[in-house]
């Protein structure tokens, strides 16, 4: 994920969040967007838990066929 931070603004390149804790959400404006939500893919899916791996798995998979890279995740 890519991160910058200049004159107070923060941007990201790639957001998505798995099985995160939203409560942190309620302290900051995602995005710079007033008045929208942010979810998971566990609220989404309505599970307990989602694997992990295996999104970044996925992730990568259709990255790679999307844009015709190469890449390899870290741990």
């Amino acid at each position: 994920m890519g991160v910058k931070a200049s004159r107070w603004v923060t941007m990201h390149g790639f957001a998505f969040n798995v099985n995160v804790d939203l409560s942190y959400f309620d302290y900051i404006i995602p995005c710079g967007i007033k008045g929208k939500a942010v979810t998971t893919l566990r609220n989404e899916l309505g599970v307990q838990h989602v694997d992990e791996s295996e999104v970044k798995q996925k992730i990568q998979f259709y990255f790679e066929q999307l844009f015709e890279a190469t890449f390899r995740l870290q741990s």
